[in-house]
């Protein structure tokens, strides 16, 4: 029978399709390598990227080879830093120009590499990376949120194959970003409590949508998951922004992390993925309502005319039955 779940953050409605239900091998999808004549995050390729804004070296000058991690500005960006901030309006239209950042993380040298592949320390030195960008830029007071995220396989939408993720900073705060946090105080200010930490507590408690748990983090497979296998990973410590989190924490999370990335390279050999970082505002710090934490949406359905039409996601896969696959497996 069929289920309406609704997400009880921002108040998102879901279908979970039970009668539709499929297992991980209706999934699998036949795919080519892609070839690429020429990489510019590879070593040697350097001069074809902008100049790097941040590396970490064991060797090497800097925007040379010798590197383990570059950092460099968007070829192709989104929002551009130059400029001032205008703000327009045209009638009920509104408009401001187009400032921000838009950077790439290449998470690697090795152009055949994956973040599965990465070791604990070397996802622990990205998401390291991570927060050395917001809190360089979070000095520019043009700038109100960052997002960072990371398109893994064509069908996630990477234009190349080469370990990255990206960042971009606005100048406002997303919808999705308003919502949640909307949600959040909602839920404080009739609890006192972080609705987050209370969905922790409840699922390690129930434990049939966790999909592993170490000391400092919590991987589970959400009540309302908007497609099949999407998981969330939640440190357990309270904080609101990703950039005071500790390196202990940043440690763990990296080992979740890695965690489920192997699992999902297992149950579905290798799929694309989307990997979304929440995080609060940069200006505003140390919020008790709201909690950092890393979304994962593998790309095994697409939105069509009812999703669209009605702003609902069909799951033919109850998370319920997702984390106990992946809690079984152990790559």
């Amino acid at each position: 029978m069929p289920e309406l779940r609704k997400d009880p953050v921002v108040g998102r409605w879901v279908i979970i399709a039970a009668e539709r239900a499929q297992r991980p091998s209706d999934f699998l999808r036949a795919s080519s390598p892609r070839v690429e004549s020429f990489c510019p995050f590879c070593p040697g390729n350097e001069s074809a990227t902008p100049r790097e804004v941040l590396a970490h070296r064991q060797g090497g000058v800097g925007n040379g080879p010798g590197w383990t991690l570059r950092v460099v500005p968007n070829s192709y960006p989104a929002l551009r830093i130059e400029g001032s901030l205008v703000r327009e309006g045209e009638g009920l239209f509104d408009r401001m120009s187009g400032i921000g950042a838009h950077e790439v993380i290449i998470e690697s040298p090795r152009h055949d590499r994956t973040l599965a592949d990465f070791s604990d320390q070397e996802l622990a030195e990205l998401l390291g990376a991570w927060r050395e960008r917001i809190v360089d830029l979070r000095r520019d007071s043009r700038f109100r949120t960052i997002s960072i995220f990371k398109n893994h396989g064509e069908a996630a939408g990477a234009t190349l194959s080469h370990p990255h993720s990206q960042l971009i900073a606005l100048p406002i705060v997303p919808l999705r970003l308003r919502e949640e946090l909307e949600g959040c105080l909602r839920h404080y200010s009739d609890r006192e409590r972080c609705i987050y930490c209370d969905i922790m507590r409840q699922e390690r408690r129930d434990r049939v949508r966790v999909v592993y748990e170490s000391e400092q983090a919590l991987v589970l497979a959400p009540w309302a998951s908007r497609s099949p296998f999407e998981t969330w990973i939640l440190p357990k410590t309270h904080a609101s922004n990703f950039e005071d989190a500790s390196p202990g924490d940043l440690l763990g999370t990296a080992r979740a992390l890695r965690a489920v990335l192997r699992k999902l390279d297992a149950a579905l050999e290798r799929p694309a993925f989307n990997f979304m970082l929440h995080t609060a505002p940069l200006q505003e710090r140390g919020l008790p309502h709201y909690h950092w934490h890393i979304e994962i949406l593998p790309s095994l359905t697409k939105a069509a005319g009812f999703e669209w039409g009605t702003g609902f996601h069909i799951n033919p896969t109850p998370p319920e039955e997702a984390a106990e696959f992946l809690r079984r497996l152990d790559p």
